[in-house]
């Protein structure tokens, strides 16, 4: 089949050529070599026999549906209880590792991809119910009387595919049957005394599945994959788990049934070898009037064991593994010259480890507050940029996310208005900025004290202004503040309650080592809707509230934060880069947005690969400590809860400390692969819990 191809694209050449000399082009062999290699198709043949490996730690949830059940002839209401990491309640999810094989069959048109594919997966999806029947006897049962738990650990799926190719990218949607196995387990006591006993009984299931994914080509036999999946496996039938023994006894019946969302990576084998498109850089139009392009990011993380004395509602759980997707479409016009128009829709799913909770410094920069077990689409921005050009000296405008092709002037003012991530325009670092490819820890790529306004998922609306020349810069925005702390509704009083941010930005060329460099200070105020830690304290310590929580949400009225931040990006060398932050707030009140952190300094090298023959891979490593307020430790040590953490208490006060080291390896022009390891030291500023040790890896694409 490939030797098919390769006369295919031979002959394609041998009628370009040809065609070129009819119609009266340059006949020279240099020019018709470039017609023909025009002509090629941009995308290549992914038609044949595949087959591979997937897995995700984390990245698979059930919702699980138990009962309603009958003892005898009473209906028992159950409610759930735990997950499948025992981390937390995640409602009526379980969250597993999920791992398998899979084979396929693509016939390709074009452009146009279409095949039939195979897979067995196993996971350890599992789920339990306890009764809550008053007046049954069996609230007085410790511990509580569980009565059904299910487990799942086989899933099977026949699907079809139809995709799109473009360049070495595969992007597909599919469909087809799903079937699973499940244990259903019953324990329950003898209530006229005796032991307790218990029963068991196998059932299967057979739903239907939808789902989509993408696919890189990143060696002629081998391709990465990120594959997602609905599956609905409807509900068993009713069935028997025995006779409950005692007066109040009979009979236990019930029924189950599930859905399931699971996103896997994949490592995809192809026997016959991908005539690959050469990664050759185009030329970018001069003055362009659309901008496309698009990215993915998935990122598996892990936390081993660690010292956990004790567990409060916002607590990092030990010994779990979770896993978040992105998926961004990044879509640019030019209204008229000087006016460009954005918008980008976003794909979003999974969540951090513990639901992205209980470090002040979280692990995972993809990881959002807004988390989900199934894809989310968000319109994260959409704004209007005018840019109005003083003269004088001009510059390249490359195209890129968010950037249309052009030129304009170096002096310039620009103006945004709409929806956007302050960390867009502020708090930029060349070496860590952007966890999709770089540092993941919040306090490394970012200047952490700062509580920038944003909703859940890092997005607010407002307004930027920037004046720029080819030394320095100065910008300023003011926007929408969440309508309470953590809240993904942004207050609408713009007057009363908004955030506001100026930033001087610095560029210098070091004398001694004649390399590049910037330097930012950014001073910052928001005003929102929020407790100070203080007067809470006090109103608990007094007995005026019997919860702190309480006390923080009765009392939240219009305050004021402010502080500053300091960020160097200089490099060193041309491959080896010095990054440092220091960044502080006034830790009165709650923060609304970010974290929950009143000061911060980080710092680290980044380095390019160029001494061992990996010009485009880079090895970075950072570290950063964290701290807050004396209020803000009282409210914590009294059982507060705050953005991200909250362990119930707080005996032993301790700076958070994290050390993160990552290495980017670059398979193709589009495609990067990262391992990362984290080392965090006193989790939520608690001396009782950690250190917790951290292990990930990141597959990111763009296109």
């Amino acid at each position: 089949m490939f030797e098919a191809r390769k006369r295919a694209i031979g002959e394609r050449r041998a009628v370009s050529v040809g065609l070129a000399a009819l119609l009266g082009f340059h006949a020279g062999a240099a020019a018709a070599a470039d017609l023909a290699e025009r002509a090629r198709p941009r995308f290549l043949d992914w038609s044949g026999l595949y087959a591979g490996v997937q897995g995700s730690a984390g990245a698979s949830f059930g919702n699980y549906d138990i009962g309603p059940t009958t003892i005898g002839t009473r209906r028992v209401r159950t409610i759930s209880t735990g997950d499948a990491t025992g981390s937390r309640d995640l409602g009526g999810d379980a969250t597993t590792v999920a791992a398998g094989a899979f084979a396929g069959w693509n016939w390709q048109d074009g452009a146009i991809v279409y095949g039939l594919e195979a897979d067995l997966a196993g996971t350890n999806l599992k789920r339990g119910a306890r009764s809550d029947a008053p007046g049954f006897g069996y609230e007085a049962v410790d511990p509580p009387f569980a009565l059904v738990r299910e487990k799942t650990d086989l899933f099977g799926a026949a699907r079809a595919r139809l995709g799109y190719a473009f360049g070495n990218n595969l992007i597909y949607a599919t469909f087809g049957l799903t079937g699973a196995n499940g244990r259903v387990l019953a324990t329950y006591p003898d209530l006229s005394g005796g032991p307790t006993a218990t029963a068991a009984r196998n059932v299967s299931y057979l739903g239907y599945t939808l789902g989509a994914g993408v696919q890189f080509a990143v060696d002629p036999h081998l391709s990465l994959g990120i594959d997602y999946r609905y599956s609905d496996l409807g509900e068993s039938a009713r069935f028997g788990l025995g006779t409950l023994p005692g007066a109040d006894g009979g009979p236990v019946t019930t029924r189950t049934g599930f859905v399931s969302n699971k996103m896997m990576a994949r490592l995809i084998w192809h026997p016959e070898a991908l005539a690959l498109v050469p990664d050759e850089e185009d030329e970018p139009p001069k003055d362009a009037r659309f901008s496309l392009h698009g990215q993915t990011t998935f990122v598996n993380q892990g936390v081993t064991g660690f010292r956990a004395p004790y567990r409060g509602p916002q607590s990092l759980v030990p010994d779990q593994a979770q896993a978040t997707t992105t998926a961004t479409l990044f879509l640019g016009l030019k209204l008229f010259e000087g006016t460009e128009l954005y918008y980008n829709p976003e794909f979003s799913q999974g969540f951090g480890l513990s639901r992205t909770l209980g470090i002040a410094g979280f692990v995972n920069g993809e990881a959002q507050k807004a988390g989900a077990p199934f894809p989310k689409l968000r319109s994260n921005r959409y704004f209007v940029r005018q840019t109005f050009g003083l003269g004088g000296e001009t510059e390249a405008v490359p195209d890129g996310p968010n950037s249309i092709a052009g030129t304009r002037d170096v002096e310039r003012i620009t103006v945004i208005a709409g929806k956007f991530a302050l960390g867009d325009f502020f708090d930029g670092n060349v070496y860590a900025h952007d966890p999709r490819v770089d540092f993941m820890n919040w306090g490394l790529w970012a200047s952490a004290a700062w509580d920038f306004p944003a909703n859940l998922p890092g997005f607010t609306q407002g307004v930027m202004v920037e004046y720029n020349r080819a030394d320095f810069a100065v910008r300023a925005a003011y926007t929408q503040v969440p309508k309470e702390p953590s809240s993904d509704v942004l207050d609408p009083r713009v007057f009363e309650r908004a955030g506001a941010v100026i930033e001087f930005e610095e560029r210098h060329t070091l004398p001694l080592l004649d390399q590049p460099g910037r330097l930012r200070l950014g001073l910052f105020s928001n005003v929102g809707n929020t407790a100070n830690f203080r007067q809470v304290v006090a109103l608990t310590q007094s007995g005026a509230f019997a919860d702190i929580n309480t006390a923080a949400a009765a009392t939240r009225e219009p305050r004021r934060k402010s502080g500053a931040y300091l960020n160097l990006e200089q490099a060193l060398t041309a491959d080896l880069g010095l990054f440092a932050r220091a960044s502080v707030n006034d830790g009165r009140n709650e923060s609304l947005s970010f974290t929950d952190i009143d000061g911060s300094v980080s710092g680290g090298l980044s380095l390019k690969g160029t001494a061992w023959g990996r010009p485009q891979d880079t090895i970075g490593l950072g570290a950063a400590a964290n701290r807050i307020s004396p209020s803000h430790r009282a409210y914590f040590a009294n059982g507060g809860l705050g953005l991200l953490i909250g362990d119930g208490r707080l005996d032993r006060y301790a700076p958070e400390r994290a050390v993160e080291v990552y290495y980017a390896l670059n398979l193709t022009k589009a495609v990067t692969m990262s391992f990362d390891y984290q080392h965090v030291e006193n989790p939520a500023y608690n001396r009782d819990r950690g250190p917790a040790d951290f292990i990930g890896t990141r597959l990111h694409t763009d296109f």
